[in-house]
């Protein structure tokens, strides 16, 4: 499980290692693993053109202690200081007996323009707010050039602990970071700073019970599909009910049954006026046209897709004693109260409008800081909160470690792509597992199919094509076999 910590929690750690090593020797460890990084990168180091942007704090000691390795494997290393009379006079030394030189910002946007390389060490990861005005000339300058920018332990200009971009920050290829992850560098609008993240072990002794974020792998979600038994039969897999769809969406209602009977439960029961259009598709589903109540056994319920203004449906669905996901219309028709009264387990799935709505916030404010918004809902409903977008984050009521899904991919932003999610979740749900490990596994074997559907495995643009939701449907076997595959399972 990839794992991120608040720069509190990382400076503490620094400092307690810093005591038990000799003077400098966390700067050289950090240094030596940002040079390999960067050598990389540049492939011939012999007479390639690196430039350090330097600011005052440790990330330009960082940054000058790697330029001179650079520079003594026969790169022609320059440092733009920011902050000449701050910066790091041991690393400025070093740098220099190396052959390197320092500048200040006249006629910096020229050398960074000429660059294989620059190397963003101008703020650490206790920075706040945007770039300063001296180095936005530098950042754009760096975005127009076409070197290979890496960022020291975080982007300057983003906040690591939120992952909260506000004002200008200088947009990286790679991220070097030292010790841990930050937050920012797994939740956006950040995340899309950082590029690729190289994390360098420098000895960092974090522990567990302090995670600030948790970034699931594929042998996290392997341990935790449910499997069937020898001795299953399809209702001890689970039931999942879908009380969804309405005369106007009876598409939503078909995509949600779509991705419960891909999660792993044994059954499922749908409930709703889109019964012919679901039976003609799936003509497993069990179907019923009697509400929630005289469905039949279920162990877990999924509303809202598409339900329209059918708040007797919603009302009666929230009233069961097992546990339910609410999505999409769902949302807008419940209540805080009626959330927080219930004794089972409840995950919410809202995308940034639907939060924002909730909140009483515009939507902008839920996009640029995802972190605390889903937070917040968690503690206002009393219920797991799975927050959909570019980073898909699920908190939980109480506090503890918010999980970060890596498997999203923008070729799911398409219409009944979260019908799909919220069948496939509902029905982990139903399996068993917890709402957290149900919104968390769902949304990861989501992201999957998301990505194997357009065929976007290599990455944005890697040969991919748009995809509609009942693609993503499909994929999700294709998907959980990958993962068991690749885990050993």
């Amino acid at each position: 499980m990839r794992t991120a910590y608040s720069v509190e929690k990382v400076r503490a750690a620094e400092r307690e290692l810093m005591a038990r090593l000799p003077e400098g020797a966390l700067m050289q460890r950090a240094a030596a693993g940002l040079a390999a990084a960067c050598a990389d990168v540049l492939g011939r180091v012999y007479g390639s053109r690196v430039v350090l942007l330097v600011g005052s704090g440790d990330n330009g000691g960082d940054a000058l202690y790697a330029g001179a390795r650079l520079a003594r494997r026969g790169a022609g290393v320059s440092a733009v200081l920011l902050s000449p009379e701050r910066v790091h006079a041991g690393g400025l030394a070093a740098l220099r007996r190396a052959g390197g030189r320092a500048v200040g910002t006249d006629g910096a946007e020229q050398l960074i323009e000429r660059a294989d390389l620059v190397v963003d060490g101008i703020v650490g990861i206790g920075g706040k707010g945007g770039l300063r005005p001296n180095a936005v000339p530098l950042a754009a300058a760096a975005e127009r050039s076409r070197a290979v920018v890496v960022a020291v332990d975080l982007p300057s200009g983003v906040d690591a602990d939120t992952g909260e971009v506000r004002g200008v920050a200088l947009r990286a290829d790679l991220t070097v970071t030292f010790g841990t992850h930050k937050p920012g560098l797994l939740i956006d609008p950040a995340r899309e700073y950082a590029g690729l993240v190289r994390l360098v072990d420098i000895g960092l002794e974090l522990a567990e019970e302090q995670t600030e974020l948790e970034a699931l792998q594929h042998a996290d979600v392997a341990r935790l599909l449910p499997v069937p038994r020898a001795e299953s039969d399809k209702y001890r897999r689970g039931v999942v009910g879908i009380a969804a769809g309405s005369a106007r969406y009876p598409g939503a209602a078909v995509l949600a049954v779509a991705g419960a009977l891909r999660g792993g439960a044994g059954a499922v029961r749908y409930v709703g006026p889109a019964g012919s259009a679901v039976i003609a598709r799936f003509p497993e589903t069990l179907v019923s046209d009697r509400g929630p109540k005289h469905a039949g056994r279920v162990q877990a319920w999924v509303t809202g897709p598409g339900a329209g203004d059918d708040a007797a449906t919603v009302g009666e669905v929230l009233a069961a004693d097992v546990p339910v996901l609410i999505d999409a219309d769902g949302l807008r028709l419940t209540d805080a109260a009626a959330v927080r009264a219930r004794k089972a387990p409840t995950l919410m799935t809202p995308h940034a409008g639907e939060a924002a709505a909730l909140l009483g916030v515009e939507r902008e404010e839920v996009e640029s800081g995802r972190l605390a918004a889903a937070r917040e809902l968690a503690e206002r409903y009393g219920a797991t909160v799975l927050l959909k977008g570019s980073t898909t984050l699920v908190a939980e009521p109480g506090g503890g470690p918010v999980r970060v899904n890596p498997t999203g991919t923008s070729w799911l932003a398409t219409a009944g792509s979260g019908d799909v999610l919220s069948g496939l979740a509902g029905s982990l749900l139903a399996a068993g597992l917890s709402a957290r490990d149900a919104g968390s596994v769902g949304a990861y074997m989501h992201g999957l199919a998301g990505r194997l559907a357009a065929g976007a495995e290599t990455g944005p643009g890697g040969g991919a094509a748009p995809v509609g939701a009942h693609d993503v449907a499909s994929a999700i076997p294709r998907a959980w076999r990958d993962v068991v595959r690749e885990a050993g399972g």
